[in-house]
């Protein structure tokens, strides 16, 4: 179905099942669909659409976002960067006095003092930024739920990956992606948690993820937020 609003048009598609309220759901390639109980008329699911069409067009943009690929990012004033799960507006601070340029994080924004106003020279300071958030969070994080095991990681590193969030070797050697500094402190933990278990469990088997889901129950959300916003987590 077809329906156009305020100037906007979506499609969408609508199922009747055996339910007693009204559901949506958006898929991975951003299909819209709605549940209804059996007897629903369009008209009803057309009325709910009106109501949260700013949230549903939100999302829609959010899932052709993710398809479109990673963010290309411009570095000015007032462009967003994510930290800690949220997105916050960069400052750029001009500073002749700095022995190096760095980032720090200032109530709501991110205030980057820079010698050069230039591209590079912020990203690069960004960069570093997330490196040293990055690391600090997961000491942090590995020293919480050391608990849970006998064996201590040998060393923790800190990587520039495009595959991976983290891994483990043989030799119990941890490593992580300095982008995880931009997602949530519990999907942070949620890597830290998974690469220990691989200190007993070298595999994905079913040993592993039982070992991961009972440290960690609600480990499944936190996969899906990465999943969902890895394609924004960029410098």
């Amino acid at each position: 179905m077809i329906h156009t609003y305020l100037g906007e048009t979506i499609r969408f598609e609508i199922k009747y099942k055996n339910r007693t309220s009204i559901g949506m759901t958006i898929d991975s390639y951003g299909n819209l669909e709605f549940q209804a109980p059996k007897g629903t008329p369009d008209e009803r699911v057309i009325q709910l659409i009106e109501q949260n069409w700013d949230v549903i067009q939100q999302k829609l943009k959010e899932m052709k976002d993710r398809l479109d690929g990673p963010q290309k990012k411009v570095y000015e004033q007032g462009e967003g960067f994510l930290y800690l799960g949220r997105t916050y507006p960069i400052e750029m601070i001009l500073n002749n006095n700095i022995d190096q340029d760095y980032v720090e994080f200032e109530g709501d924004k991110l205030q980057i003092h820079v010698q050069q106003l230039e591209d590079e020279k912020v990203q690069q300071a960004l960069r570093r930024f997330y490196y040293q958030q990055c690391k600090a969070l997961v000491e942090k994080s590995i020293a919480a739920y050391q608990q849970y095991f006998k064996t201590k990681p040998r060393s923790i590193q800190i990587t520039d990956s495009k595959k991976t969030w983290g891994t483990c070797d043989s030799r119990q050697q941890l490593t992580f992606n300095w982008r995880l500094a931009m997602a949530p402190r519990e999907v942070i933990e949620y890597v830290v948690v998974h690469e220990m278990c691989h200190m007993v469990h070298m595999n994905h088997d079913r040993s592993f993820w039982r070992l991961v889901g009972k440290i960690m129950p609600d480990y499944k959300e936190k996969e899906n937020w990465l999943a969902l916003s890895n394609w924004k987590m960029t410098v």
